[in-house]
């Protein structure tokens, strides 16, 4: 078939996987959302969200449905959050968060990546409390007095506003994410959302050598094979290309 041949099918089976990957996670996390609050939308805030990124990062509808349908039926698995904390190559820091049916199984492979990668996995909240557990909301489509005068009007607390050019970042305790949301909607302009959800914050951040990032690199890849991995986060500025 010749060498384009191959190039296009690996580029289709890349692809193939990484979509995969991204309808499986959103699949564990709506479902967990169903299981916990409800498989309606209009009462289950959490659900509804979960369904609202799921839509923006193109995860087809049948995929929506068929994991809110299985709490319903009751046929289904039990998904067990689980979070990994370690260092990395460089001196860096990461929090991996999984669900998984099978802790034994997820342990192996998470301690894998960081053996295999000279890192090492480290005990609960050796790495945590260099982090800020919190809701983190990044969005354009308002300007930053727009954007706090709704989070004033709606009584909504926020502990950051920060601004990168036409990106709003709120940053608020993890209760808050539904509220600090609604706030943000409640002005009636349109808002693109690119980040809305509970996330680990790293307190400072860090550049590592060539080598030590090829090493770092090599890690993310790995962990995103995982497919009980959720979320990974980490201390390390990546180039812009990342």
């Amino acid at each position: 078939m010749g060498r384009a041949h191959e190039v296009r099918k690996a580029a289709m089976e890349k692809t193939a996987a990484v979509k995969s990957k991204l309808y499986a996670k959103f699949g564990k996390e709506i479902y967990m959302a169903a299981k916990t609050g409800g498989p309606d939308p209009d009462s289950n805030l959490t659900l509804k969200r979960i369904i609202e990124r799921a839509k923006q990062n193109q995860v087809p509808a049948d995929v929506i449905k068929r994991n809110i349908e299985k709490t319903k039926s009751g046929v289904g698995e039990d998904y067990i959050p689980v979070r990994y904390e370690g260092f990395g190559p460089g001196g860096s820091t990461l929090i991996v968060e999984c669900l998984t049916d099978n802790v034994n199984r997820t342990f192996g492979e998470v301690r894998a990546c960081f053996t295999k990668t000279g890192g090492n996995l480290g005990v609960q909240n050796s790495v945590s409390y260099q982090y800020k557990y919190c809701a983190y909301v990044s969005f354009s489509g308002l300007t930053e007095d727009e954007a706090l005068t709704a989070l004033m009007e709606n009584e909504c607390e926020v502990e950051d506003l920060q601004v990168d050019e036409d990106v709003l970042m709120v940053i608020g305790a993890p209760s808050d994410l539904d509220h600090i949301l609604e706030s943000l909607k409640s002005v009636g302009k349109e808002l693109e959302f690119y980040n809305d959800s509970v996330v680990w914050l790293p307190s400072s951040t860090i550049d590592i050598d060539e080598e030590a990032m090829r090493k770092f690199r090599h890690f993310l890849a790995m962990t995103d094979d995982i497919d009980d991995v959720q979320e990974v986060y980490h201390n390390v500025n990546l180039p812009e290309e990342e």
